[in-house]
This record gives structure tokens, sequence and C-alpha cells, in this order.
């Protein structure tokens, strides 16, 4: 089994989920740089699902793995039927088939029971008081990553940096790498009989630009930084405000992606008033997912939100609102448009 070194530094990723609007871009940039291989079509290394929803692999947060007081616990390997997929249509007959009105467009083949966004913008609650909000995920490259420690093969390691990544040459197809994961972001690729997972984009990285679900937020919803870089602003969130909160913190694997809980409008009332001393997402499905502090992080957010309401300074809103685009970038800022690639 794998031994977990310490990196000299930790990136992180923190997504405001105020911000997200669930628009897919930063899943489809990540798409298109890396997963256009064979064996890759069903793998989006970077999803937005929909919350209160299943997600993808479906069901996964009740699949296991991760660790509890320390030890790794078991877990269950999510089927290519989780993931579910796209599928094809009958393109050729309906527009080069000569058929005219008497065909339609009807799936012919691939998964038909699940899929990466089966659930789009299907909530919770009841009229008037549904609610939703979207979810930003990618591998989490934890400081306590369960894939590496159970990987049989030694083909994950942790950079520097922070990332974990894998040695595909090691890689035998083991896949006990995607049962130990509780945040069920490993893929398999039967053409190849190797997991595959985001990489962080740590080419791009080395060459001091963002990762493509960064900078390619029309948004501004994410950022990317080191957490030990107290003038970024990935580490204020995180270190200094506090509002940045890791997903299921109870997994243990002490994840480096963060969120900014959503804020959400008052219920209506039966005669058409507002509650104003209740929200639309109920703190305790808040809680199941960021834990316990997410309520402070959202009275922190509150009343640094009326600061700004009422014209005075607040930092953290004035981070949070990203005037310029770059500032999500960190140190990462270096346009890829000037870079002659190997």
């Amino acid at each position: 089994m794998g031994t977990i070194t310490q990196s000299k530094r930790q990136l992180a990723w923190v997504f405001d989920l105020n911000k997200c609007i669930g628009c897919q871009t930063c899943s489809v940039a990540c798409k298109v740089l890396w997963t256009q291989e064979k064996g890759e079509e069903p793998m989006w290394w970077m999803t937005v699902n929909t919350k209160p929803g299943l997600g993808t692999p479906k069901a996964w947060e009740e699949m296991g793995g991760g660790y509890k007081d320390g030890k790794q616990t078991p877990g269950k390997l999510p089927t290519p039927e989780d993931f579910g997929g796209g599928w094809d249509y009958n393109y050729d007959e309906v527009l080069r088939g000569g058929k005219g009105r008497a065909v339609h467009l009807e799936k012919i083949a691939g998964h038909k029971n699940w899929g990466m966004n089966w659930d789009e913008d299907e909530g919770a609650g009841e009229f008037p008081n549904s609610y939703f909000f979207y979810l930003p995920r990618l591998c989490n490259h934890c400081t306590q990553p369960g894939c590496l420690e159970a990987c049989p093969n030694d083909a994950l390691f942790k950079t520097d940096e922070g990332l974990v990544l894998r040695d595909e040459d090691l890689c035998k197809g083991a896949q006990l790498c995607s049962a130990a994961c509780p945040y069920k972001k490993i893929y398999f690729n039967p053409e190849r009989n190797v997991s595959q997972q985001c990489i962080g984009c740590f080419p791009r990285i080395e060459q001091g630009v963002a990762p493509a679900c960064v900078r390619q937020c029309p948004g501004r919803a994410a950022w990317i930084g080191f957490l030990d870089d107290e003038t970024g602003a990935v580490s204020k969130f995180v270190n200094k405000w506090e509002v940045a909160l890791p997903l299921h913190p109870e997994f243990e694997t002490k994840p480096n992606v963060y969120y900014i809980p959503p804020l959400s409008p008052a219920p209506i009332n039966e005669d058409g008033s507002l509650n104003e001393s209740e929200q639309r997402i109920p703190p305790e499905y808040l809680e199941s997912l960021f834990g316990p502090q997410v309520h402070g992080a959202l009275d922190t957010i509150k009343v640094e939100l009326e600061k700004k309401r009422r014209g005075d300074d607040s930092e953290l809103m004035d981070a949070l609102i990203m005037y310029h685009w770059n500032e999500a970038l960190g140190h990462l800022n270096r346009d890829p448009a000037n870079i002659v690639w190997d």
C-alpha cells in the first residue's frame, strides 16, 4: 500500500456557491482539455451537480471510503452504470436518410438510466419554497488521500505543490483507489486498464498558468492558491475569515477543495409574507455537507454583506465580489496564449 508523504506546500481551490450558476464551463473546459482519448468518453474529471441531488456517480455520498478515527474504512467501487454517460442518436437516419418527417431523433445506444447531470435543476422543498444550488466537484487533492494509501502498486503520489498524481506506468487497474476515495472522483479506463482522475492541470501549473476550471469560470466563482500564502484570497477565505469549508470533513481525508456555503432567500409564509427568521435551504442540510462550522461561516458572510449594503468597507465582500477576474489566479496568472507548449 502507498505511503503518504508531506508536501512542501498545498494548493487549494475555493468555489463560491453563491456565484456558481451551473453553466458547466469548468466541466467542459476540463473535458475538452484532458479526456479526449479512447476510453475516456464517459469521464468528467470536473463536474457541477445540483444539490440536493444524487450527483455522479449516482448516490456517491453513500458509497463509503475515507477514514474513521484515522483508520481507512471500506468503500464501494462505483459501477459504470453508477457513472452513467451519454448516448447516441439516429442522426444519420433523420438528417441524411431521406425519410423526411417520417422519423424523429431517438436514442439508439448508450447508458439510459443515469448521467453526469441526470438530476440537474431538480431541487427540494415544496412550492413556493423550493430550493437548489450547484456544487462543482473535482479531485480534492487531499492531504490524507485514501486513494494513495489504498493503491497496491505505489502508482499515486503527492507533489511538492500538494497535488495527487498517478504514474500510469505503475497503475495496474486494481481500482482500490476508487473504492477508497469517499468522493468517488476516480474513473476507470478499460481501454488502457488504468484509473484516472483530475490532475490539477499540473502541466499548466508548472508554467505558471491556472487550472482550466478556475481560469475559464465566467461567474468569477473559483479561486486557486497556496494555503500558506497569507496574502492570497484562498488562504484568507479558509484560514483568516473561515468562510470556505471542505465538503464532508467527516471523511477525514482533509480535502483541499473548499466551498463558500450558499445563502438562500427567506421562506414565503402562507399569507405571502417573508419569514425573515428562517432560511429556505435547511441549515441542517448544509451542516450535513460542510459540518457544523457552516453556521458560523454563514453568519460571518451575512454580517459582512450587511456592512457592504450600508456602504461600509468589507475586505471579505470585496474579495468575494472579485472586481478583477485575475484576482482568482493567485500566483498562477500567466497567460497560456503566450506559451509555446511542447
